[in-house]
């Protein structure tokens, strides 16, 4: 469910469903508030969209079964090793990292968090696009409150961010996820509140872009901030899609680090990004849903390599 929680979501709302009928999301149609409740009885909106195509899946044991499955077909997988530097040549790159070096025809770089830099090895001019780490913080739901939730409750997205917005999602191996919220993390793995990285930290503040996304919008920054370190402001967030939802009803789950790509001009872009020339192909930005889209933008980026060779 995509759910309008107010009057002025439903131009969002309306947006969202003619984008998913123009993708081919047959029978993905929007409800009532009375249809809603048969779906999501503890939820409220004004309007919302059923789409009945989502789905959820084990992304880990899916990765190590892709994994198998370019071993099979005679790739090899080398793990735990950091790139320090690229060197392009006529025919060959060099690839150096902390163990070994490497010749190769063709880079693909999807480093997430660390893409630009990668990328920076690669380019002689300097990148239009840095990537700055924002923190998605999740709560769980208490078992025994695990039924205010039935299926996957999304709120309508804010067109100025590239994020989806506190929701709800139903877990493989069960259970129930709440969250995230979007603070900047301190450092480009910084999975924790407190970690930081007073290099990494320095390189995102002088980020001219950085600079101006901040001067902008230093409110919503501040509000996300606040439900990063307040239970009671994130349980608020949550009880405008499940009012029932209190605040004892959350125990502590896990965060996630997302890799958003922003240009010079301050703009958090929410669209793919790739840069590439006959040597390298660098993927700089795969907002989400990346993780649902990753079979897609493999094979697109997999078309983009073959055509080399």
């Amino acid at each position: 469910m995509v759910v309008a929680t107010g009057e002025s979501q439903r131009p969002g709302l309306n947006l969202l469903l003619e984008r998913a009928l123009q993708n081919g999301l047959v029978g993905t149609r929007k409800i009532t508030p009375d249809e809603l409740k048969e779906y999501e009885p503890h939820c409220i909106g004004v309007a919302a969209i059923h789409v009945p195509q989502t789905g959820i899946v084990d992304y880990r044991a899916m990765a190590a079964k892709l994994a198998v499955g370019a071993q099979i077909k005679g790739c090899e997988i080398h793990l735990g090793e950091q790139v320090l530097d690229i060197k392009k040549g006529l025919t060959f790159s060099i690839v150096e990292t902390t163990k070994s070096v490497y010749e190769a025809k063709l880079i693909i770089n999807c480093a997430g968090l660390y893409s630009d830099k990668v990328a920076q090895m690669t380019q002689r001019d300097p990148l239009d696009v840095r990537i700055i780490p924002f923190r998605g913080e999740y709560f769980k739901l208490r078992k025994d409150k695990e039924y205010l939730v039935k299926n996957l409750i999304y709120p309508v997205p804010d067109p100025n961010f590239p994020f989806l917005g506190v929701h709800f999602t139903r877990m493989m191996k069960g259970g129930v996820e709440a969250g995230p919220n979007a603070v900047l993390a301190f450092k480009k793995e910084g999975y924790k509140k407190l970690g930081i990285d007073a290099k990494e930290l320095w390189e995102t503040l002088t980020w001219p872009g950085f600079q101006k996304v901040a001067l902008k919008y230093w409110e919503t920054g501040l509000g996300e901030m606040y439900r990063s370190f307040s239970k009671e402001a994130f349980t608020k967030a949550l009880q405008v899609l499940i009012p029932e939802i209190q605040i004892n009803d959350l125990v502590e789950g896990g965060a996630g680090v997302r890799a958003q790509a922003c240009d010079r001009e301050g703009g958090l872009l929410d669209d793919f990004s790739i840069v590439e020339d006959a040597k390298v192909i660098n993927v700089l930005n795969a907002p989400s849903p990346a993780a649902t889209s990753s079979l897609a933008i493999g094979k697109t980026i997999s078309e983009m390599a073959l055509s080399r060779f």
